[in-house]
């Protein structure tokens, strides 16, 4: 199952309670979703200094297999501009040539380029948008990342609506 592997979640810090929502998922016994998360290695203080922070994001995704993205108008507002650490995020992950799964905070379950940070956009890299949802990111994460390691695929893609009623959403 590739979503046990070690998976980064790269997000813009005004969606840090989605990401602590994730969490909650893979603590609750009744919800089946669970990742290594690469952000349990290499903490830095909020005191720590921009370099150092950057050290350490890339020394974290050094040690992932996959990312989820989740896609806000804050990811690709913060992930487009340059100088965010969200921004410096997806440089290393396209650096890394990491799958990425966006998962679309407002549910959206098809492509929404208003939630993906530009640099992926432009440089055609094969993505997967899903909901944010516990099951099918699980479901991406497991079918999408090794269509990724195949290579033979570009650019944003989605999953069909029978994907989400066979998962039951």
């Amino acid at each position: 199952m590739s979503y046990r592997n070690k998976t980064y979640v790269a997000f813009a810090s005004e969606n840090i309670k989605s990401y602590r929502l994730m969490e909650a998922w893979r603590e609750n016994k009744h919800i089946d979703f669970n990742f290594y998360d690469a952000h349990d290695l290499n903490v830095s203080r909020d005191t720590s200094q921009p370099e150092t922070i950057k050290r350490n994001l890339r020394e974290r995704m050094k040690n992932a297999k996959q990312v989820v993205l989740l896609g806000s108008s804050d990811a690709k507002r913060k992930g487009s501009d340059g100088a965010s650490f969200l921004a410096h995020e997806v440089k290393v992950l396209m650096e890394f040539n990491l799958p990425v799964v966006v998962a679309n905070l407002d549910g959206d379950r098809t492509i929404d380029r208003n939630f993906i940070p530009t640099p992926l956009l432009n440089a055609d890299y094969y993505t997967v948008s899903v909901s944010f949802q516990p099951a099918i990111i699980r479901f991406a994460l497991d079918g999408y990342v090794p269509a990724f390691a195949a290579g033979n695929k570009s650019g944003p893609h989605y999953y069909k609506e029978e994907i989400y009623t066979k998962l039951g959403l």
